[in-house]
């Protein structure tokens, strides 16, 4: 399956309100599950990934960011939280803020990212992904732990693009 078509299916079963999706081709066996927290995915009969998948992440609102923030910091004063945009993850998988482990980040809070370069990779069925920024502006947070599973379309990086 091609990116596009595991993003237009996640959607579809978000959307749906399914609890079990089964799809098998020659080269594919995908099984998504909403309630049980895993996922595996299987080539020619062998299991090739487990991931975790969690039920449905609280989504990253303006509020939550707001309240999770110190009084203390004025980058990311409450006033100012409307002002910041997003970048999104654009796939299911898992995120990596380097290269490399012996790497330092792509993206740090404080970086000033410009259009076009890469933030971070989502690696999907072993297949590493490089994410680029739509937008150029400076980092306010960094929303995701390194190595941990991401959804589509979850909030990444909180950037300011003044």
């Amino acid at each position: 399956m091609k990116t596009k078509e595991i993003r237009d299916l996640i959607d579809f079963i978000s959307q749906s309100g399914l609890n079990e999706v089964n799809i098998e081709t020659d080269e594919l066996k995908l099984s998504i599950k909403r309630n049980p927290e895993t996922q595996v995915i299987e080539s020619h009969g062998t299991p090739i990934t487990t991931v975790p998948v969690p039920a449905s992440p609280a989504p990253v609102t303006v509020e939550n960011i707001a309240q999770t923030t110190s009084p203390e910091d004025p980058a990311t004063a409450a006033s100012d939280i409307e002002n910041y945009i997003e970048i999104k993850s654009p796939m299911i998988g898992t995120f990596f803020r380097s290269p490399n482990p012996e790497s330092g980040p792509f993206l740090s809070v404080g970086d000033t990212v410009e259009a076009g370069q890469t933030v971070c990779i989502v690696e999907a069925m072993k297949l590493f992904n490089e994410i680029e920024s739509e937008i150029s502006g400076k980092v306010i947070k960094v929303l995701v732990e390194d190595t941990t599973p991401v959804e589509y379309d979850q909030p990444l990086f909180l950037v300011d693009p003044s």
